[in-house]
């Protein structure tokens, strides 16, 4: 038995670190190509040697490295986020961007760029993080207030109402205050306006993110079997849904305040990762979180090659991905 349990942990160790090594020559591919080619020689020698009067130097370390590195950040904070919604609800359709969380935190960078136009960075993960909250507090209010209390398709069409919502709030501030080009970036999704700094405050929420759902890892897979099971087993669950709820909301708002709204990440990454790992949440909460930098440095790259030397919005590649598999999992072919 334990020989069985240990081949299946070496196992799941190597799908790991084989995603890790392709994730690393992904990057590679990513910072190499965009609207201008640059060979792997001029990459290497910009990161290890390199030098501020070349332009094709400057290139990779000002703009390709930090967009690179965002979008891998952010498709793994997504990821996680996505999982951990899933498991806490035992909803297979739950994600950010599903249940309005993404639209939630896009509505406060609305309402920053309308009233506080020269917040910085910080200001705007921050309004992030609370709109997310916002938008997650509405959905579990309506959901659980109806007749019969929270289920699964409650959740969803809650979600769905509530991000409508949300986005026809957005759209309408951003006609009036005219904010058309700076709302269409956050709601199109879109990593072209990323820096160091981005990468500085995707590294230190998705750190206190991930460590709280790492933390909470073992009880999400309890919780994930049913409310009654995990209570048979003496688990406080209304502390687990606290802090899960609190690694969702700095996980989310962390990825809009950068991103903008990039849909279904969050929900196809879980479940192709449950399908390879299994149930335990101790493995999927860090494979997904390698997955999701696979989808999102893969459709970045790809938003940059397929109409270039024009962008292609990276929300716009995701969501064709994401709505067939969508309608699948609601058919019930995720079961």
């Amino acid at each position: 038995m334990l020989t069985r349990i240990h081949r299946s942990n070496l196992s799941k160790l190597i799908v790991n670190l084989t995603a890790l090594i392709i994730l690393i020559f992904l990057c590679g591919l990513s910072v190499s190509y965009g609207s201008t080619n640059i060979g792997f020689h001029t990459v290497w020698q910009s990161i290890f040697h390199f030098n501020p009067d070349l332009t094709g130097h400057q290139v990779i370390q000002e703009l390709r490295l930090p967009r690179t590195f965002s979008a891998a950040l952010v498709g793994s904070l997504l990821a996680v986020s996505g999982a951990i919604m899933q498991g806490m609800t035992r909803n297979p359709l739950a994600s950010p961007s599903v249940l309005g969380v993404t639209d939630g935190a896009a509505f406060a960078l609305a309402i920053m760029l309308a009233f506080f136009p020269h917040v910085n960075g910080l200001g705007m993960t921050l309004a992030s993080f609370i709109g997310a909250g916002m938008a997650v507090s509405l959905i579990f209010l309506i959901s659980s207030a109806s007749r019969h209390g929270l289920t699964p398709v409650k959740l969803v069409l809650a979600g769905v109402a509530i991000g409508t919502m949300l986005r026809a709030f957005s759209s309408i501030i951003s006609l009036h205050f005219q904010l058309e080009k700076e709302m269409g970036f956050w709601l199109a999704g879109g990593l072209s306006g990323t820096s160091w700094t981005s990468v500085k405050l995707l590294l230190i929420s998705g750190t206190i993110g991930l460590l709280i759902a790492l933390y909470i890892s073992k009880s999400i897979t309890v919780l994930s079997l049913g409310e009654e099971v995990a209570v048979g087993l003496g688990q406080n669950n209304l502390a687990i849904k606290i802090l899960g709820v609190f690694s969702i909301l700095i996980l989310t708002g962390a990825a809009v305040s950068i991103a903008g709204v990039v849909g279904f990440v969050g929900l196809i990454v879980p479940h192709i990762t449950r399908f390879i790992i299994g149930p335990d949440y101790r493995w999927i909460i860090p494979t997904a979180a390698i997955f999701g930098a696979l989808l999102l440095v893969v459709s970045d790259l790809v938003s940059r090659l397929i109409n270039a030397p024009f962008e292609t919005p990276v929300g716009a590649i995701t969501s064709l991905l994401g709505v067939p598999f969508f309608l699948y999992l609601a058919r019930g072919g995720g079961k």
